[in-house]
């Protein structure tokens, strides 16, 4: 399964570079050495460096292997660029949360995890109930099941 990393948005000066905007928080998949799936084929990131001004977006200026004109980088626009999951055991995925299970602190069942809406403060778990448990609340996890400890009243209005 590959999962979505970002998209190409748009060409960036004459030399065939183009502006990345990453859907993730992990910068290394625009590091060079990195293969990009594309739905045209790979691309392989010969160099990439934060976006001026655009860093803390999540946007990055990279050079792929073979595009080496602003025709060939104009082509690219709107490309989305996937990626294998990374093997991290204790961070969260989207999409390993999606179709969990969420039990309360007292072991009851509060739905299943639907989205995961992005949030400042802290990512919210869209749960099938209507509820949204933020993530910072989630105490263990076993494969389909999320446990939570979280302020009471939090599922009160459902």
């Amino acid at each position: 399964m590959l999962l979505e990393v970002g998209t190409i948005v748009r060409a960036h000066g004459l030399r065939g570079q183009v502006v990345v905007a990453l859907t993730t928080n992990r910068d290394e998949r625009v590091a060079p050495g990195s293969v990009l799936e594309t739905d045209r084929g790979p691309l392989e990131v010969t160099a990439s460096a934060p976006a001026p001004g655009g860093a803390g977006a999540g946007r990055f200026v990279v050079t792929f292997a073979g595009i080496t004109g602003r025709s060939a980088a104009e082509a690219l626009r709107g490309t989305v660029l996937r990626a294998a999951p990374m093997d991290d055991p204790d961070a969260f995925w989207v999409h390993e949360l999606i179709g969990c299970r969420v039990l309360d602190a007292g072991g009851v069942e509060r739905g299943a995890v639907t989205d995961v809406q992005s949030n400042p403060a802290s990512d919210l778990l869209v749960l099938d109930s209507g509820a949204l448990v933020p993530l910072r609340f989630v105490v263990g996890r076993e494969p389909g099941l999320l446990r939570v400890d979280t302020p009471a009243g939090l599922f009160d209005d459902l």
